[in-house]
């Protein structure tokens, strides 16, 4: 039996094309949602929309997804324990947790920020392509912390710039393995893709140039507490550089890890959180900050560590 779903067309989807809409709102990949308007599972107002299609607030979407895969295309519309720390005209910051893609893509069948926003009826009307429009700096779905989403034309271009001429301050708290010698110092080293294995990266020479910054704050029983300044944006960078200098991220088995210790903290991913986000505000010029806390699971890991 297939699943048939009918929902309202929100805000923050006007002027989408249909597929794109869909994809956001039940958490298909785009090829997926692709599908179905070509299959004939997709009603818009009563007619059968092509999949450029644009989307109005208050239409009345159906579809109708196949039941042989409901637990991984059915999706909740709400990302839980998603948490607005900011918004304006211009920009939304979110505090993202862990198990939460950035935007829809063909390899994540999961839950998305943008996906989020549009459920909460958030309107994006910013630059880039349509699956990962106003996103101009991504966390993995493994991480969690701090994420920007741009919202206006005017401040997209001006806060995707910032990112990529390193005028934005990121900083994350990591829980990494054995203690460091230096306490603090910087890790200067081109990171690519690994030949060896999918997903997975690696220090090499033709890889791009990478810098990461790290002091230890805290040295606790088989691990140290840092405070990660990256300087520039490489995928997996921290994970990466730490594993690189053999002391890879407490529960990131994937790059080294000890499994065993990580079970010990309840760990079931990374320590890794994106802690603090400054940058100078794309329209209104001054520079603003925000920062978060860590996500009960990581606190539960550090707090075993300290009573042990």
């Amino acid at each position: 039996m297939n699943d048939m779903r009918t929902v309202p067309v929100p805000d923050g989807l006007a002027g989408e094309r249909v597929d794109v809409g869909i994809a956001r709102l039940f958490g298909l990949s785009r090829t997926r949602a692709a599908d179905l308007v070509m299959n004939g599972a997709v009603d818009l107002d009563g007619q059968m929309p092509a999949r450029s299609t644009r989307l109005e607030p208050g239409m009345m979407l159906t579809v109708e997804i196949p039941s042989e895969r409901p637990a991984v295309e059915v999706r909740p519309l709400i990302a839980p324990g998603m948490r607005l720390v900011h918004e304006d005209d211009d920009i939304i910051v979110v505090d993202k947790p862990v198990g939460v893609a950035a935007h829809p893509s063909a390899g994540w069948d999961g839950p998305t920020v943008l996906g989020h926003l549009a459920a909460a009826g958030v309107r994006i009307t910013a630059g880039g392509p349509p699956e990962r429009r106003g996103i101009v700096s991504r966390l993995d779905v493994g991480t969690s912390g701090l994420m920007v989403v741009v919202k206006s034309e005017r401040a997209y271009p001006v806060l995707k710039e910032a990112f990529s001429s390193r005028r934005v301050d990121k900083v994350y708290h990591a829980l990494a393995q054995g203690h460091l010698d230096p306490r603090a110092g910087t890790i200067d080293a081109a990171i690519g893709r690994s030949p060896h294995h999918d997903y997975k990266y690696a220090v090499m020479s033709t890889g791009k140039h990478a810098v990461t910054h790290y002091e230890a704050l805290e040295e606790l029983p088989g691990a140290d507490l840092l405070r990660v300044k990256l300087e520039t944006g490489r995928t997996h960078q921290i994970r990466v550089h730490l594993a690189a200098m053999r002391h890879p991220l407490v529960g990131d088995p994937l790059y080294g890890a000890d499994p065993t210790f990580a079970a010990r903290l309840g760990l079931v991913r990374q320590w890794l959180h994106a802690m603090e986000l400054s940058f100078v505000h794309p329209v209104r010029g001054s520079r603003v900050t925000f920062t978060s806390q860590y996500p009960d699971d990581l606190q539960h890991a550090l707090d075993v560590l300290r009573e042990s």
